[in-house]
């Protein structure tokens, strides 16, 4: 079926999930992309929550398209070929590739770690901008650590997060809960916890991050919340020798993630 009017109805139900309260009230929300679609076709339990893909058959002749559409047909996932306009109603961005499909978003809350899936988690406490939360992703899938949302203003399958993660998010262990939920779990597993703060006094590097360990960062606006400001977590800052009193959260995660990396190097 090729649908060439932006008034379809399933053109206008899928551009209706850009919406966060849309997304959240249908258990939907969707994949732009080449790479990503890809990533989560390669994990069968992803694989099976894909439930459409949309696709303007101009844009899609490379040999990886075709391999792609090909992993979405053996699928058994329905496909749409649109029309170019059309496509513009429910691609997101500049990076036009042609492809975008339609997700279920499976549980992601935190019983589903009853043992840490890793040895690093990255904990995003608020944090708001889907943007930030995808390059963490892609940090934890370039280091092997985990990431756990607490208390999050924004969905794990956000589409802007999952494109910025270019598909990370559908290989690295993740999930969302409440910040005290996520305290006492870390706590009860042993897990040494390290809280990045603008106003701590040590430098990342003196502190080891080695072992079983949960590396914090807050929100973009506020920092992280009192719960974490405990005697049994320690505090760490990246020192700022400009202006700025502190590095994007992503940046932030990135440093300390491979410092943990650098240190486990050092000491095998």
């Amino acid at each position: 079926m090729r649908i060439t009017s932006t008034t379809n109805p399933r053109i206008k139900a899928i551009s209706r999930l850009r919406d966060g309260h849309r997304r959240r009230e249908q258990g939907l929300t969707l994949i732009d992309g080449l790479r990503e679609l890809r990533r989560a076709l390669d994990r069968p339990e992803h694989a099976r929550n894909i439930r459409e893909v949309y696709c303007v058959p101009e844009l899609c002749e490379t040999p990886d398209h075709r391999t792609v559409l090909e992993q979405a047909r053996d699928s058994g996932i329905a496909r749409f070929d649109v029309a170019p306009h059309v496509f513009e109603r429910i691609a997101y961005g500049d990076r036009n590739e042609g492809l975008v499909a339609v997700f279920s978003v499976p549980r992601v809350e935190l019983d589903g770690w009853r043992e840490p899936p890793r040895e690093i988690v990255l904990v995003l406490e608020s944090v708001e901008k889907p943007g930030n939360i995808g390059a963490v992703l892609r940090t934890a899938d370039a280091v092997g650590a985990a990431v756990a949302l607490a208390d999050p203003h924004t969905d794990l399958y956000n589409p802007n997060a999952v494109r910025a993660s270019l598909g990370a998010v559908f290989h690295v262990p993740a999930c969302e809960t409440r910040g005290d939920v996520l305290l006492e779990w870390l706590r009860e597993r042993r897990f040494r916890i390290v809280a990045a703060r603008v106003d701590a006094t040590c430098a990342y590097w003196t502190c080891d991050l080695t072992g079983r360990i949960a590396i914090l960062l807050g929100s973009e606006s506020r920092g992280l919340s009192e719960i974490w400001r405990i005697p049994s977590i320690s505090e760490v800052r990246v020192p700022m020798l400009g202006v700025v009193d502190s590095l994007n959260v992503s940046v932030t995660a990135a440093v300390l993630a491979y410092e943990s990396v650098r240190q486990r190097s050092i000491s095998r």
